[in-house]
């Protein structure tokens, strides 16, 4: 019993240690966004490996799933005589909810997983404490320019994503079910306020941070307990993938509760 009650101590005491570890990884990397030198070659670089290489992958999933949405909405509203609202459902519910979760979920599977395998291979590799011998501080190199860029780009992404669900919408409502456009669009029109789309906003500015910041502190610390090598690195990514998507899906929650009762 008493070995029972002191491996859950241990258990408590290793998490509350990591997320204090995560937590010091954060403000470390933003009390030196204001330091110089600014790496903006770095940041570019960034934007493009986030941002450009994803767009791809964020539109073919907006447009699928702004299909689907109106397509299993129309059939729901049908029933109560209620189609006419259909634009307004898909719009907020591409604005609120399932853009800005969607498009992290795309970037982390696309992005994060690469950006945590690199870091972690320059960790194992000993390339970051190369920087350290160079006197390169590795958080400008490694983690500012990613979590700038995600600021840049996570808001951009789902916009695109935003916007090709509802062309993917306007696909099956008007050519497939034959409603009219000026209905569709008119109800989007008048049910998306401000704060719709600040809600939005917010959230893709979060899940950028977010996301660039534990695939960062995961390829960071990348072979830390469970040793070095491929299979430090694998375990990085794998954790970094699962513990971005679930932070999304929970931040996310918060988010909304704070905008809808705060």
């Amino acid at each position: 019993m008493l070995t029972f009650i002191q491996s859950i101590g241990a258990s408590v005491i290793g998490f509350v240690r990591e997320l204090g570890k995560i937590g010091c990884f954060l403000l470390t990397a933003l009390f030196y966004v204001f330091t110089p030198p600014f790496l903006l070659n770095r940041v570019t670089r960034q934007i493009h490996f986030l941002g450009v290489k994803t767009i791809l992958v964020v539109v073919l999933t907006g447009l699928f799933t702004g299909m689907v949405l109106t397509l299993q909405s129309y059939y729901v509203l049908v029933t109560f005589g209620a189609e006419a609202r259909l634009g307004s459902i898909l719009s907020l519910s591409l604005i609120r909810e399932i853009g800005p979760v969607l498009t992290g979920l795309m970037v982390v599977g696309r992005a994060g997983s690469a950006l945590t395998a690199e870091i972690g291979i320059m960790r194992i590799s000993e390339q970051i404490d190369a920087l350290d011998a160079m006197a390169l501080n590795p958080h400008k190199y490694l983690v500012i320019p990613n979590i700038l860029a995600s600021l840049i780009v996570f808001p951009i992404l789902t916009s695109f994503f935003i916007v090709a669900g509802i062309w993917g919408g306007y696909l099956v409502a008007v050519q497939l079910t034959g409603m009219a456009p000026g209905v569709f669009f008119g109800a989007m029109s008048d049910s998306i306020l401000l704060n719709d789309l600040l809600l939005g906003f917010y959230k893709a500015l979060s899940f950028g941070v977010l996301v660039t910041w534990i695939c960062c502190y995961k390829g960071f610390f990348a072979g830390v307990g469970s040793g070095f090598g491929a299979q430090g690195v694998s375990k990085a990514t794998t954790d970094a993938v699962v513990l971005s998507s679930v932070l999304i899906l929970v931040c996310d929650y918060f988010i909304t509760s704070v905008m809808i009762f705060g």
